[in-house]
């Protein structure tokens, strides 16, 4: 009985901290390099939360994913001072590339600038994201009007 005793001691004392060690190297394989097609799809996701937001008229909503809401600098009060454009559809097509920390998307939309009275607009776009943090955030375009920087 003492031998049987101790093998089963000797295999839950052996057994446990194998297991537990099992358990932490696949949360580390999962928990780090993300796949291809991992990063394509949460890439995807957040662009479609994003635009969907847009769409919805809820600047306030979308101003997390940009890349600006990063920017110690950047106030959200400059963020929804910017409008001007109402997005009637917005498709996102699909990712034309990931490099490194930063992608693009295709997008299609329909739009109307309503002070410029223009309506029913449509354009296909690429759109630029960059991961912050593993996180991937939407690029502003900055306007070829204004092209100086705020110091």
């Amino acid at each position: 009985m003492t031998q049987s005793f101790t093998r089963r001691h000797l295999f839950r004392n052996l057994a446990a901290p194998a297991a537990a060690m099992l358990v932490l190297a696949g949360c580390a394989t999962t928990g780090g390099a993300v796949s291809p097609e991992a990063d394509k799809a949460a890439l995807l996701k957040r662009a479609q939360a994003y635009w969907a937001l847009l769409r919805a008229n809820d600047s306030l909503g979308a101003w997390p994913y940009e890349e600006a809401s990063k920017d110690p600098k950047a106030t959200v009060e400059e963020y929804l001072k910017r409008g001007g454009v109402a997005y009637d559809a917005v498709e996102v097509r699909g990712v034309r590339s990931i490099e490194g920390d930063r992608a693009v998307v295709n997008l299609w939309m329909r739009y109307s600038l309503p002070l410029l009275r223009l309506k029913n607009q449509e354009t296909a776009v690429e759109d630029e994201w960059r991961r912050i943090d593993g996180v991937w955030h939407h690029v502003l375009r900055r306007s070829v009007m204004f092209t100086k920087d705020k110091e």
